[in-house]
């Protein structure tokens, strides 16, 4: 059963930063991707950055570009998302999720479209203060 848990996140002042984690296991997927969404309240859920597995591409939503960085431990089987200059906007539930034969899927859709994404974590919360 492929199962993903999150860690790190919390409370943070604007402009400080937080490591999140997304430990992932449970699957053998020659071709896949890992993702981060975030769903702040009343609002969609969106991709954020994903990494694929294929070649290491990875990418970002315009809102994150040049403060967040995705990266991946293979040894570890996690993911992380190295979040800077936090901004009060970025106050959401961040998610981790797997997409299976990303490589190919994303040549027709967006790499972060919620709809290629099949597994999902349970999230964890980030508060950004003013």
């Amino acid at each position: 059963e492929v199962q993903l848990v999150e860690s790190g996140g919390g409370l943070v002042q604007a402009g400080g930063s937080l490591r999140l984690s997304c430990a992932a296991s449970g699957f053998t997927f020659d071709d896949y991707a890992i993702g981060w969404f975030r769903q702040a309240p009343g609002k969609e859920r969106s991709g954020i950055s994903c990494i694929s597995s294929s070649d290491g591409s990875t990418y970002y939503a315009d809102s994150v570009k040049g403060r967040f960085t995705i990266s991946s431990d293979d040894a570890k089987n996690t993911v992380y998302l190295q979040m800077n200059n936090l901004k009060p906007e970025d106050t959401a539930v961040y998610y981790c999720a797997v997409s299976p034969s990303f490589s190919s899927r994303i040549r027709v859709a967006g790499a972060l479209l919620r709809a290629l994404y099949d597994f999902w974590g349970q999230g964890t919360q980030v508060t950004v203060s003013s």
